[in-house]
């Protein structure tokens, strides 16, 4: 399958007649994804503003940056751990990935780790109208964070639904330095208890399950997943066009969900205050974005039962598999309640009582 140029990057292309997915060669970037809805024809995930002219003096995964990818570690930090300095999400986010073997619907590609030697096989392919990934990492020793990014443009207001938590916490720190010309407008480090109502740094609270919202600002919130569900997921509605997008996981593999809010909060180079309406549903074993070291030190997740990290003996194998997927709903659909498992497939049950059936293969995560 040769190459083809997609918003700026050298990309394949799988396509199934309901999905058609790119994918780009650096990083294994996913998107953008288009999926065709009756006769409607949407591309839900994010693409940066500045795809087309990716910026030089920035990292791969920020020159690349689109729909989703695989991170490891998660984040990033400067203080090295091990002895090791790792790129802004791993290796993986940053590399140029080789091409194993290919169908119309299907990609099997592969990439090396040097920092921490081991070997990331990512397989994409399509079934209905869902993109369905494994990354399976061979040779990985010692504590490592990983997770997945992917990224939602909300061109109209959305309803994000999240399955059950047992934790979730706004960074701990200041997410943007306002020196810098970042903004972040959540109470730093702040325990919620209703996603609906989290502290505001300045006073008064914000429901974190509406977006977009607060706009000129960037946020972080970690939610810790229930990881006595069979499977988990997080979504967001939009009631104005029709659909729910949709992501499956396994929690007792990717114990977190990580909610990014962009907002237009960076007026640094390359964001320019113009990545705005992008909310992040990233799926992790990590502590927020704070790289290796951050995810391995003890914090607040792992006292509330939350792993942040995993760590492999010599020859075990990491696999992580997620789906997500686009589902017609209709308007009075008011976000995703509950997913629950039905035949070959889920349904979906909104606040309001509404249910909507997808196919979607729920063992895939359930491994």
């Amino acid at each position: 399958m040769s190459l083809v140029k997609v918003r700026g990057q050298d990309s394949w292309v799988v396509s199934n007649g309901s999905v058609e997915a790119a994918v780009a060669r650096l990083g294994a970037q996913v998107g953008p994804v288009r999926f065709r809805i009756g006769d409607r024809s949407i591309e839900p995930l994010a693409v940066a503003p500045w795809a087309d002219s990716p910026p030089d003096d920035q990292p791969a995964v920020i020159r690349a940056l689109r729909g989703d990818f695989f991170c490891m570690p998660f984040g990033h930090s400067e203080d090295l751990y091990l002895g090791e300095r790792h790129p802004l999400h791993g290796e993986p986010a940053n590399a140029t990935w080789e091409l194993e073997n290919r169908t119309p619907e299907r990609l099997d590609l592969v990439m090396e780790c040097h920092v921490r030697h081991c070997r990331v096989h990512k397989t994409v392919f399509l079934l209905d109208s869902a993109v369905y990934q494994r990354h399976t990492v061979l040779g990985l020793e010692g504590p490592m964070s990983f997770g997945t990014h992917l990224m939602i443009h909300a061109e109209s207001p959305g309803a994000i639904g999240l399955s059950p938590h047992r934790f979730a916490q706004v960074f701990p720190g200041d997410f943007e330095d306002p020196a810098r010309g970042g903004y972040s407008s959540l109470q730093p480090g702040a325990l919620i208890e209703d996603l609906r109502d989290a502290p505001l740094e300045r006073g008064g609270t914000t429901n974190l399950l509406s977006f977009p919202d607060r706009e000129g600002f960037e946020d972080l919130v970690m939610v810790g997943s229930d990881s006595t569900l069979g499977f988990a997921w997080s979504s967001i509605t939009f009631p104005d066009q029709g659909f729910t997008l949709y992501q499956l996981k396994n929690p007792k593999v990717l114990a977190s969900t990580l909610l990014w809010f962009s907002n237009g909060g960076r007026h640094y180079a390359p964001w320019n205050g113009r990545h705005r309406r992008v909310i992040g549903l990233e799926e992790v074993t990590a502590y927020f974005h704070l790289g290796l070291r951050g995810c391995v030190m003890p914090n607040l997740a792992q006292d509330a039962g939350i792993p942040t990290y995993q760590a492999f003996n010599s020859g075990e194998t990491l696999q992580v598999n997620t789906v997500f997927g686009v589902v017609e709903t209709p308007p009075e659909f008011d976000g995703v309640a509950r997913v629950v498992e039905a035949g070959s497939g889920i349904v979906l049950v909104s606040h309001s009582g509404e249910h909507v059936a997808a196919r979607a293969d729920v063992d895939f995560v359930r491994y």
